[in-house]
């Protein structure tokens, strides 16, 4: 019995989990330190409020126990023995015959500490929650701060990096702004609040190209974006942003997307790594000298075509079935023929009813783009309830123009209300 690890429960750790369920002869540990599958695309709704955590994920348990030969492992994996062919988990080693890392990706902050200290990003649940207390606790406090140059700082929200999750992470808050937070506090006004998105391109969305970079900003303006490009951040402070201009932005919120790198698991493996500590790995996706380890998704520096594959959940996808397509030839006595990447397009929503896509080769804005993009999310989520949840709360917020989950479920020291400060300050 052939033993496969398989280290995230991913978009790419899930498909290879997949393609090796139920195969005679092949017994799969699945690895993960968070017991179910998040669908990523989606965090940014659960930071503005659109959607509910559980509605984007899912247990990985009831996934896999459709597989008979798969079974899960909730732990925190710390290193890698290549020599030893072990896992080193915080639940004990596993053995494995073939091993396949998914661990996925980190936020990239490009050397600024002061950025890493103080900046809100989105990769986890607990992430999109802060988020969400920071965004709803901001405007708690503003309605009852009586300096108007403090209450502008309150409200004003910086998105660096205008890629998809900065996209449509500024295009939700402006509409969670727009369509509800002005009527939930009429003490305030919509021109107190400032949102701006800072690209270091000329453009949003620069891998989509200049017409639809274009088009994405223009349609962000309309909703009361202010799109800053190009330009950079450069440090930051408690109250103020620096751009590389020598401009100065006075805000209390930060929010970063302009990057991201290896899950820090990469680091742990003396492997050759490109600059952002992704794992360097040959036309199969396994590392040099190592036949038998795959990394796939974020993980992973594949080339293709002189040029590196983005880090993207297609791309993740596709790779977890070839790892295990490539196991299963290799177990029947069969060479694995190179990884190659079909590209099938890529999307970015913008706001109500207003989207761009590149699907095919083809290129769409507005309504239509707005349609495929839902169909494609609906798509690609885990599981029917997830799906039905989702188009529910996606239909509720598009006719009554409401984002109902405005809830602060857990303050920290920065965010939380003058009232719960001092309480925990009296104990």
């Amino acid at each position: 019995m052939k033993h496969v690890v398989i280290i995230g429960g991913g978009f790419g750790g899930l498909r290879a989990a997949r393609g090796l369920a139920n195969k005679t002869g092949i017994q799969v540990t699945l690895v993960d330190r968070q017991n179910y599958h998040l669908f990523q695309p989606l965090l940014y709704q659960v930071a503005t409020a659109g959607l509910e955590q559980e509605s984007i994920a899912y247990p990985l348990r009831a996934i896999l126990r459709r597989w008979r030969n798969v079974q899960f492992r909730l732990a925190e994996v710390t290193g890698v023995d290549l020599a030893g062919r072990r896992v080193r988990t915080t639940s004990g080693d596993l053995p494995y015959d073939a091993l396949v890392i998914a661990a996925g990706a980190a936020t990239e902050f490009f050397g600024l500490e002061s950025v890493a200290r103080r900046a809100y990003d989105l990769k986890d649940l607990d992430d999109a929650v802060r988020v969400r207390n920071r965004v709803l606790s901001s405007f708690e406090l503003a309605a009852a701060e009586p300096d108007p140059a403090r209450r502008a700082e309150l409200l004003t929200f910086v998105v660096v990096g205008g890629g998809p999750t900065g996209v449509e992470f500024a295009g939700a808050l402006a509409e969670l702004v727009n369509h509800v937070l002005i009527r939930d506090y009429p003490e305030l006004r919509r021109e107190d609040v400032r949102i701006m998105l800072i690209e270091g391109s000329q453009h949003p969305l620069p891998p989509f190209g200049e017409r639809l970079g274009r088009y994405a900003a223009a349609r962000l303006r309309r909703m009361g974006v202010e799109v800053i490009a190009p330009a950079q951040v450069v440090g930051t402070s408690h109250e103020l942003i620096q751009l590389s201009d020598g401009r100065e932005l006075p805000a209390r919120t930060l929010f970063w997307s302009a990057g991201v790198r290896a899950a820090p698991l990469a680091q742990t493996l003396d492997m050759p790594q490109d600059r952002g500590g992704r794992l360097i790995v040959g036309p199969d996706l396994t590392l040099p000298g190592h036949p038998e380890v795959f990394a796939i998704g974020d993980i992973a520096h594949v080339e293709q075509d002189g040029k590196p594959l983005p880090q993207i959940a297609p791309v993740a996808m596709q790779q977890g079935t070839y790892a295990a397509q490539a196991i299963l030839a290799r177990e029947a006595g069969q060479a694995a023929q190179p990884f190659e990447y079909h590209d099938r397009g890529t999307m970015a929503v913008i706001g109500r009813g207003a989207a761009v896509a590149r699907v095919f080769g083809l290129r769409f804005t507005g309504f239509p783009a707005w349609l495929i993009w839902l169909g494609l999310h609906l798509y690609q989520l885990i599981d029917f309830k997830n799906r039905l949840v989702v188009l529910l709360n996606w239909a509720y917020s598009y006719l009554f123009f409401d984002h109902k989950v405005r809830l602060i479920v857990r303050e920290t020291e920065s965010g939380s209300l003058p009232a719960i400060r001092k309480a925990r300050q009296s104990r």
